[in-house]
Parts: C-alpha cells; sequence; structure tokens
C-alpha cells in the first residue's frame, strides 16, 4: 500500500507520479485511479476512444472525477483480494473511509454498452465529510459539451457521447461540472454511477443494495477467473497480480490485447518519447498469449487466436506480408498519428499524441513472436485447424522470402532501418516453430526449403551478428553496439545458455547494460534512434534478464535480480514501461510487455529454485 498527495513527489505538484495510480476496467476499456482518489484517466467506450478524463495529461483541461476527504486526510490504496476492484482508504481526525472503485463485467449487450462505472463510498470508523467533483472533458478537451439536471441525474451531452450520473447524494451543478460534499457516519455509505447512455440506453439510477450486488458479482468474477491459475510457486501474490493486470488490457468483443490503456505517460518527463499505447502490437498480444498459457488461461490464447484469424493471419484476401505491426482493437488498419496541441502532456511532457505511426513500420520480428505463439496454442492448448495451418505456410512461405532486409526493428527506432539481429532471431524463430508444427503433427509442408533458409538465418547470425571485438553479440550485422533484445536468444532457443559465446555475450550486457538488476534497451548515444533525450530503464529487459541468468545455471543471481525487480512495482504490484534513475515509473502504465515478462521469469525461476 501506498500513501500519496498532490502536493508533492513529482516535479509539478498538480501531477501525481504515474506510480501512484490503480487500475479498474470491464474489458472494454479501463480508468486510472490516483492514490488520492482522482480518477484522471478514462477513455469511453473503448480502449482507444477519445479520453473523457485525462487530468494525467493536462491537470487544468484533461478533466477528472475526483473523490476524496474533504479535509487533511493521509489515503492508502490496495486491490480487495484476488481482484480488480481498487480500494483508497481515507485516514482523517473524525474517522476513516474508503472508496471501492470498480466496472462491473457485463455479458448481455445493453448493459454492457453502458459502460457502468461504481464509486461506492464507504465510512468504516467514526465519521467522514467526503468531497466529489465530476468534470469530464470530451474528447481529449476539444469537445464542449452541456450539463443538465434531470430529476436529480446529472446528464454530461457532447457531440459524440453522452453520460449520465447519479448519485445517492444530492448533486449541484457548477458551470460545466457536478459537485457534491456530504457526510457519512460509520457504516454508511453513497454510490456514484457514470453511464454512457443515448439509443436504447436511458439513465438508471444504482440504489445502495444495488451497488452491493455488483460488488459482490463483480469480486466473484475476478476471484472464479483468477481460480483457474495453475501457478502455485513463490511469488503468486505478484504473478496473479499480473495476470489480472493482462487480462484487464484485453477487449472482450474481440480478443484484442492492448500493450498498454493509455496515451502519452512520458518515457522521459519532460521529453519527446510519448506514444499512444492504446492497441494491438503482434508482438505484445503474442508474448501476453504466451504468458497466459503458462498459467492456464487457455480462453484468454483462444480468443486472440481468433482475432489473428480474423485480422491478422492471411485469408479473405489478405497478403501474407509484411505484417503490419499492430492494429485497433477492433482489427482496423488506420491507426494515424496526430498530435493533441489543447493537452500539455503529463507534467508538461509534449506532445500528446493519439495514433501511432510506427503501424506503418516494418519489423520483421513480429512473424516469431506470432508464429511462436500458435506453436505454442496448438501445443498447449487446441490444434489449430487446417485453414489457420495453410495461413502458418502462407506466413512462413513470406519469412524464407523476405527474412534477409533492413527494418526498424522491435524498439520501434526513427532513425533508418538496419540489419537488425533481433529481427533475423525472429525470423528463425517463425521458420523453426513452423517446421516443429509440422514434423509434430505431420503436416503438408516445403521442409526443405524451410529447413535451408532456418539453416542460413543461423549461420548468418553467428557470422555478422558476433562481434569479435566485444566478444558479443550485437544490436545490428557489423556494428558494436549492444541490445539487451538479444537476452530472447537462448529464451528462444536459438542458442545454448551455457554456450561460451553466450555467456560472454551475457557478461558484457551485464557490465554495460545492467544497473542494480535494472536493464537499459541499448545505449541511443551510441545507436542513434531519431529522438531526443534519454529514457529508462526498460522493465521487460530486465525481466528477460533474469530469465537468461536462470538458464545460464546462475540462479542465485537471477533471485537476487528478480527480487530487486519487485522492489520496483508500484503499492499494488504494477509497472509502467519504464524505470527512471531514481525508480520512478516512466511511461505508460501499467504495460503488458513488462507484466507478462514477469509471470515467464518467475515461472522458470520457481523451476529452477526447485
Amino acid at each position: 500500500m501506498a500513501e500519496a498527495s498532490r502536493d508533492g513527489g513529482s516535479a509539478d505538484a498538480r501531477y501525481l507520479p504515474i506510480a501512484e495510480h490503480g487500475l479498474i476496467g470491464d474489458l472494454r476499456s479501463v480508468a486510472l485511479v490516483g492514490t488520492d482518489g482522482t480518477m484522471d484517466w478514462y477513455c469511453c467506450p473503448a480502449f482507444d476512444a477519445p479520453s473523457v478524463f485525462a487530468s494525467i495529461l493536462d491537470a487544468e483541461r484533461g478533466g477528472a472525477f475526483r473523490l476524496s476527504a474533504a479535509g487533511p486526510a493521509k489515503t492508502k490504496q490496495f486491490y480487495f483480494p484476488d481482484t480488480n476492484v481498487l480500494i483508497t482508504r481515507f485516514f482523517t481526525e473524525d474517522g476513516v473511509g474508503e472508496v471501492q472503485d470498480f466496472m462491473p463485467i457485463r455479458g448481455e449487450r445493453a448493459e454492457a454498452e453502458r459502460h457502468r462505472l461504481i464509486r461506492r463510498v464507504v465510512c468504516v470508523r467514526g465519521s467522514v465529510v467526503f468531497r466529489a467533483r465530476v468534470a469530464p472533458r470530451f474528447d481529449f478537451g476539444a469537445q464542449p459539451h452541456t450539463l443538465r439536471m434531470d430529476d436529480g441525474v446529472a446528464v454530461f451531452a457532447s457531440a459524440g457521447l453522452t453520460l449520465a450520473l447519479t448519485a445517492t447524494v444530492p448533486l449541484e451543478t457548477d458551470g460545466p461540472d457536478a459537485r457534491t460534499e456530504f457526510k457519512l457516519a460509520e457504516g454508511e455509505s453513497a454510490v456514484f454511477a457514470l453511464d454512457q447512455v443515448g439509443g436504447e440506453v436511458a439513465p438508471r439510477r444504482c440504489p445502495r443494495m444495488e451497488a452491493e450486488e455488483e460488488f459482490q458479482t463483480t469480486v466473484a468474477y475476478w476471484r472464479r477467473w483468477l481460480s483457474q491459475s495453475r501457478y502455485r510457486g513463490r511469488w503468486r501474490e505478484m504473478v496473479h497480480r499480473s495476470a489480472l493486470t493482462l487480462k484487464l488490457l484485453t477487449y472482450a468483443p474481440t480478443g484484442a490485447i492492448v500493450a498498454a490503456p493509455t496515451t502519452s505517460l512520458p518515457e522521459q518527463p519532460g521529453g519527446e518519447r510519448n506514444w499512444d499505447y492504446r492497441y494491438v502490437w503482434v508482438r505484445d498480444a503474442a508474448f501476453c498469449v504466451y504468458a497466459l498459457l503458462r498459467l492456464g488461461f487457455s480462453g484468454e490464447a483462444e480468443s486472440f487466436m481468433d482475432f489473428v484469424t480474423r485480422h491478422v493471419s492471411p485469408g479473405d484476401g489478405r497478403a501474407s506480408g509484411p505484417l503490419q505491426i499492430m492494429y485497433g482493437i477492433d482489427g482496423r488498419t488506420d491507426l494515424t498519428e496526430r498530435e493533441v496541441p489543447q493537452l500539455e502532456g503529463h507534467q508538461g511532457s509534449a506532445p500528446v499524441r493519439v495514433g501511432n505511426a510506427a503501424a506503418e513500420q516494418l519489423q520483421l520480428d513480429v512473424y516469431g513472436a506470432l508464429l511462436d505463439s500458435i506453436y505454442l496454442y496448438d501445443k498447449w492448448a487446441r490444434p489449430i485447424s487446417s485453414a489457420q495451418w495453410d495461413d502458418v505456410c502462407a506466413l512462413v512461405d513470406w519469412v524464407c522470402a523476405h527474412w534477409d532486409q533492413p527494418d526498424e526493428g522491435i524498439w520501434e527506432t526513427r532513425g533508418g532501418r538496419k540489419n537488425y539481429l533481433y529481427s533475423r532471431l525472429m525470423c528463425w524463430v517463425a521458420i523453426e516453430r513452423g517446421i516443429r508444427m509440422a514434423i509434430r503433427r505431420g503436416l503438408p509442408a516445403d521442409l526443405l526449403r524451410w529447413q535451408e533458409v532456418r539453416d542460413t538465418i543461423y549461420r548468418r547470425i553467428h557470422s555478422r551478428g558476433w562481434s569479435a571485438k566485444r566478444q558479443a553479440f550485437v544490436q545490428y550485422e557489423g556494428g558494436e553496439v549492444l541490445d539487451a533484445a538479444v537476452l530472447m536468444m537462448p529464451l528462444t532457443k536459438f542458442i545454448a545458455p551455457t554456450d561460451p559465446k553466450w555467456l560472454s555475450t551475457l557478461d558484457a550486457l551485464t557490465e554495460e547494460l545492467v544497473s542494480d538488476s535494472l536493464v537499459y534497451r541499448y545505449d541511443p548515444q551510441a545507436s542513434p534512434d531519431g529522438l531526443r533525450g534519454d529514457e529508462g530503464t526498460f522493465s521487460i529487459c530486465s525481466f528477460w534478464y533474469v530469465e537468461a541468468m536462470v538458464h545460464a545455471d546462475r540462479v542465485d543471481e537471477a533471485r537476487l535480480a528478480f527480487e530487486k525487480m519487485l522492489t520496483y512495482a508500484n503499492h499494488l504490484g504494477l509497472y509502467a514501461e519504464e524505470i527512471g534513475h531514481t525508480g520512478d515509473q516512466q511511461g505508460n502504465f501499467p504495460q503488458a510487455f513488462t507484466h507478462l515478462a514477469l509471470i515467464s521469469a518467475a515461472f522458470h525461476l520457481d523451476r529452477a529454485l526447485g
């Protein structure tokens, strides 16, 4: 648990640090709730919809749902055990109260389209005065709205979206906002419910008894889902929190898994490395499938395979390559990037971006990630169909014909294409996994060609990706720059984890890119990536490092590095993309990539420790 306020702890006192947030969601969208009770990120009705609350990106113009004790209070925040129901507690001189935040998981279409968000306020000791202000700012603050009171219901209407706020305490208007102040004695409660309304969905109140029922139903849903987990290891709490987080990043209608539910949270405060991650990266989502299958969640893997079959793999006239590296949660391919000038960015870190131009990049490694996930699904969950095998063959054939070209690489650099080792490695993985499936199931394939190209890539990596000077595998062919992405070499079974060349590479990476278990992706000064500024350590690389050391029989070092990494999580066990120099979370939050790597590292470390 943690305590914080907007009066300190960040470079700009108007902003809570990124790490001082928890996450709730309904498998369609999410909301971020700060440790001070402020909901300052929410997009409705979907992950990639325009924002309703975005004060995390602009404290003045972004919009927020503020709900807190009216006077001075210490706060602590935690998840209701084994769920994604978030509790924020307020400790005042007169009593203790809490806000229970959750979004019911709906199966029926009409109620799912309501996207109900419930904030239940309870006084648990003494008495507490609470204050609320609901200040939506539609479309990243660009769309004006009207507010009307309709029989005690506050209706916020903009051109593209209408929301209705109901409460069990009286609401009053304050310009475009709704506000209230109320006092609760021990055992008393108040309920706020925010709905999307319009069409067949009319405003509907949420009485206290209904809120209690919704609370219990939501708790039961998350606990029922988590009970499928097969993980019984040493780090069960952190692994299960990561699994619950990955589930929150799943878009139920299509099976898509977003890389992160936020946009433009800076990799460096004040810098320009601000990106929109509310989309489906084929790479990230495929790795998520691996992590969830490891724990026993085959349903999510099956849903993502359905998404792949419909939108990514060849079929219905789609070409087998080059694959687009990311898609909208509905499968759309147009993710045009634009800047949002009306928002100043988190702690003044402009620009705020919507859309992502990296969708137009060539990143050959996505083939390996995708085909590895299909291979694992076929092996651990359900055999793929004959039509899906035809798609696999088309993808492998394309890789065989096109692997030998420069691309932008896994880190999506904007400094020009290179012959990245990691891209070559994952092309090898794509072909190798296709061969494995064909042999294991006796499926038809051009095995002679596939094996010949696979072996050619293997020799190419060893001859051109190895630096005799550095005694290490390097970032790109003919270069001398180290890159943490090569940590995947033993994890993908390309090289034996105790091979002398690999152990020498691991030592070089440890010396140059590792700081207190934290791993930098690469040195942007030595390998310019087309962007200004520095970045923090990359958390997925830190967990890759742990796993690589496990496989290299350096188990004690791996365990210490893993335990250190756990200390960099936030108070709820959540991770952003990066860790800054002072241990602060940087980048979009929470990030799927980081949590899936934590799961994998914990799994392998557990097994090594026995």
